[in-house]
Protein backbone atom coordinates (compact mmCIF):
# COMPACT_ATOMS: atom_id res chain seq x y z
CA UNK A 1 0.00 0.00 0.00
CA UNK A 2 1.41 3.61 -0.85
CA UNK A 3 2.04 5.78 2.05
CA UNK A 4 -1.20 9.17 1.62
CA UNK A 5 1.15 12.31 0.20
CA UNK A 6 0.44 14.93 2.70
CA UNK A 7 -0.87 18.41 1.99
CA UNK A 8 1.30 21.20 2.69
CA UNK A 9 -0.79 22.29 5.78
CA UNK A 10 -0.98 18.85 7.18
CA UNK A 11 2.86 18.34 7.03
CA UNK A 12 3.46 21.55 9.09
CA UNK A 13 0.47 20.65 11.58
CA UNK A 14 2.61 17.25 12.02
CA UNK A 15 5.78 19.03 12.46
CA UNK A 16 4.41 21.68 14.89
CA UNK A 17 3.16 18.31 16.38
CA UNK A 18 6.10 16.42 16.86
CA UNK A 19 8.10 19.78 17.79
CA UNK A 20 5.43 20.26 21.24
CA UNK A 21 5.89 16.35 21.67
CA UNK A 22 10.23 17.04 21.53
CA UNK A 23 9.86 19.53 24.25
CA UNK A 24 7.82 17.36 26.54
CA UNK A 25 4.90 18.91 28.84
CA UNK A 26 5.48 22.24 30.83
CA UNK A 27 6.94 22.40 33.98
CA UNK A 28 4.61 22.47 37.04
CA UNK A 29 4.98 26.04 38.76
CA UNK A 30 4.28 25.60 42.63
CA UNK A 31 3.58 28.81 44.26
CA UNK A 32 3.78 29.61 48.13
CA UNK A 33 1.02 30.56 49.87
CA UNK A 34 1.57 34.46 50.22
CA UNK A 35 1.80 34.45 46.22
CA UNK A 36 -1.52 32.96 45.98
CA UNK A 37 -2.96 35.11 48.89
CA UNK A 38 -1.53 38.38 46.36
CA UNK A 39 -2.68 37.03 43.25
CA UNK A 40 -6.31 36.12 44.64
CA UNK A 41 -6.53 39.62 46.36
CA UNK A 42 -5.70 41.23 42.81
CA UNK A 43 -7.90 39.19 40.77
CA UNK A 44 -10.94 40.22 43.42
CA UNK A 45 -9.77 44.03 42.82
CA UNK A 46 -9.71 43.36 39.22
CA UNK A 47 -12.98 41.99 38.96
CA UNK A 48 -14.30 45.13 41.76
CA UNK A 49 -13.10 47.10 38.77
CA UNK A 50 -14.92 45.91 35.64
CA UNK A 51 -17.94 45.36 37.60
CA UNK A 52 -17.82 49.33 39.01
CA UNK A 53 -16.45 50.66 35.83
CA UNK A 54 -19.61 49.39 33.79
CA UNK A 55 -21.23 52.40 34.15
CA UNK A 56 -18.85 54.74 34.03
CA UNK A 57 -18.41 56.86 30.93
CA UNK A 58 -15.38 58.53 28.96
CA UNK A 59 -12.80 58.29 26.56
CA UNK A 60 -10.53 56.39 28.81
CA UNK A 61 -12.86 53.66 30.07
CA UNK A 62 -12.68 50.96 27.33
CA UNK A 63 -9.36 50.87 26.82
CA UNK A 64 -8.77 50.54 30.81
CA UNK A 65 -11.32 47.69 30.86
CA UNK A 66 -9.75 45.82 27.99
CA UNK A 67 -6.07 46.10 30.19
CA UNK A 68 -8.07 45.09 32.95
CA UNK A 69 -9.15 41.96 31.02
CA UNK A 70 -6.10 41.07 29.49
CA UNK A 71 -4.05 41.28 33.28
CA UNK A 72 -7.02 38.41 33.65
CA UNK A 73 -6.77 36.28 30.83
CA UNK A 74 -2.30 36.77 31.27
CA UNK A 75 -2.78 36.20 35.00
CA UNK A 76 -0.54 32.99 34.57
CA UNK A 77 2.06 34.64 32.68
CA UNK A 78 5.80 35.23 34.20
CA UNK A 79 5.85 38.56 33.87
CA UNK A 80 3.48 40.52 36.62
CA UNK A 81 2.85 44.15 36.92
CA UNK A 82 4.37 45.78 40.10
CA UNK A 83 2.16 47.44 42.97
CA UNK A 84 2.16 51.11 41.90
CA UNK A 85 1.32 49.87 37.96
CA UNK A 86 -1.43 47.45 39.29
CA UNK A 87 -2.59 50.49 40.93
CA UNK A 88 -2.80 52.66 38.48
CA UNK A 89 -4.47 49.82 36.49
CA UNK A 90 -7.26 49.28 38.85
CA UNK A 91 -7.56 52.96 38.91
CA UNK A 92 -7.42 53.85 35.51
CA UNK A 93 -11.45 53.40 34.45
CA UNK A 94 -12.27 55.93 36.91
CA UNK A 95 -9.50 58.53 36.47
CA UNK A 96 -10.80 61.55 33.56
CA UNK A 97 -7.69 61.72 31.42
CA UNK A 98 -5.95 65.26 31.80
CA UNK A 99 -7.53 67.90 29.91
CA UNK A 100 -5.16 69.37 26.81
CA UNK A 101 -4.07 73.26 27.61
CA UNK A 102 -4.60 75.70 24.74
CA UNK A 103 -1.81 77.94 24.58
CA UNK A 104 -3.51 80.49 22.27
CA UNK A 105 -2.49 83.53 24.00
Amino acid sequence: MAAKKLTPLQESEARRKEAEAAKGTKKAVTRTDAEKAVRKERVEKVKDALTRSVGVKGDQVPPARKALKNFLRDLNEPNQPDDARFEALIEAPFKAPPKKKNDRY
